[in-house]
């Protein structure tokens, strides 16, 4: 694909390439076998080694959450620490609550992205480099969906190229974006089949939802429409879940568009990855940026964050990729209040992550409570 090819350039770093700028032709119907490597194993199965306390129910909801810790960060997160192959709950006061280990690195590792159900009593996971999806039962910890072939990419309807950021609908479909095939694609778990797809293998370019540019970003609204992030130009589009385009429009200050996300008073927040990275929000009604952080050097600089949200305070939560830390920027004076993992070095004990991919609020269980008993 020509697009971008001197910032193709500039993404190969220490062994790690970013393909969801290159998109080869889809594979075939049966899939192509993809060797594991070094890089994409990891650290391979790790855990923290932390005595975990038991979860409390899920009590809450993103309309009604349960109590706030307030700032710097109101809720605990769970994280989808990709190079450990875990997925990690931590709370605001930086103690570990919750964890899950790879079960098995044949089928589950490199978590990139990791989001609550609506009831909060799921967790769906999207592993790009290992081309397949799951879905978490959060008590148990234990998977009990999942959807792609592992190590295998191609284009046929059971099966993946870079699957990107997962979400379970209220509905009970689960919806992908599925970037090298230009798609996004809705999954029925109950009858295990693809109902619907937006756009098409081999067909990138952008004119939703009859055809996507590699898209690595389907974001649900509450009124049940979609933010469609689009690499390429950075096409941002709200669409309904009828198909039909609300808007569409260019993200503005912005080189590798990551999962944009709604914020307040209808605003967009979208993660620039790239290095030295950065957060735009911006009204999609004038494309004008309202806010943006984008230090050039130094600690709070940023490389490749992947994702980021308006916290309920006004704040802003990322995951700093390639620092493998995951912050809280003050939205008034752009400073770091709020930090779990070592700047630059990546690690899987208390306090270190290794590429943290994803996060997801935890406003279901009422942890607050739950700890001080």
């Amino acid at each position: 694909m020509p697009y971008f090819p001197s910032l193709v350039a500039g993404l190969l770093l220490a062994g790690l390439a970013f393909p969801a700028l290159a998109a080869p032709p889809p594979g075939p119907e049966e899939g192509k076998h993809v060797a594991v490597t070094p890089v994409m194993r990891g650290a391979g199965i790790v855990s923290s080694g932390v005595k975990l306390p038991t979860p409390p129910p899920a009590t809450g909801t993103r309309d009604k959450p349960v109590p706030s810790w307030g700032k710097p960060l109101p809720y605990p997160i769970v994280i989808a620490d990709r190079r450990n192959n875990r997925l990690i709950e931590i709370a605001p006061d930086k103690s570990i609550i919750w964890e899950m280990p790879s079960p098995d690195l044949a089928i589950y590792r490199g978590n990139d992205d990791v989001f609550f159900s609506p009831d909060g009593k799921t967790l769906v996971v999207n592993e790009e480099d290992n081309f397949d999806i799951h879905m978490i039962d959060y008590a148990e910890r234990a998977i009990t969906f999942s959807w792609g072939q592992p190590d295998t990419r191609g284009a046929g309807s059971t099966m993946f190229n870079f699957p990107d950021d997962t979400h379970l609908l209220p509905d009970g479909m689960l919806v992908t974006a599925d970037i090298r095939n230009c798609r996004i694609v809705f999954i029925d778990p109950k009858e295990a089949e693809m109902k619907e797809q937006w756009g098409k293998p081999g067909d990138c370019r952008h004119d939703p939802p009859h055809a996507l540019n590699l898209p690595n970003g389907v974001t649900p609204l509450d009124n049940g429409d979609f933010l469609i992030t689009e690499i390429p130009d950075a096409w941002i589009t709200r669409i309904t879940r009828q198909g039909q385009v609300v808007w569409s429009r260019r993200g503005p200050n912005l080189r590798y568009p990551s999962d944009a996300y709604p914020a307040m008073n209808g605003q967009i927040i979208v993660a620039d990855y790239v290095k030295p990275g950065g957060v735009v929000i911006f009204d999609p009604r004038t494309g004008k940026v309202t806010w943006e952080y984008r230090p050039k050097s130094g600690e709070k600089a940023l490389d490749h964050p992947s994702l980021a949200m308006e916290l309920p305070t006004g704040d802003v939560l990322l995951n700093d990729d390639l620092r493998h830390r995951v912050v809280v920027i003050d939205r008034a004076t752009k400073e770091i209040i709020w930090q779990y993992g070592l700047t630059d070095k990546p690690g899987h004990k208390p306090g270190s992550l290794f590429y943290p991919d994803g996060f997801d609020l935890d406003v279901f269980h009422d942890w607050k409570a739950a700890l001080k008993k």
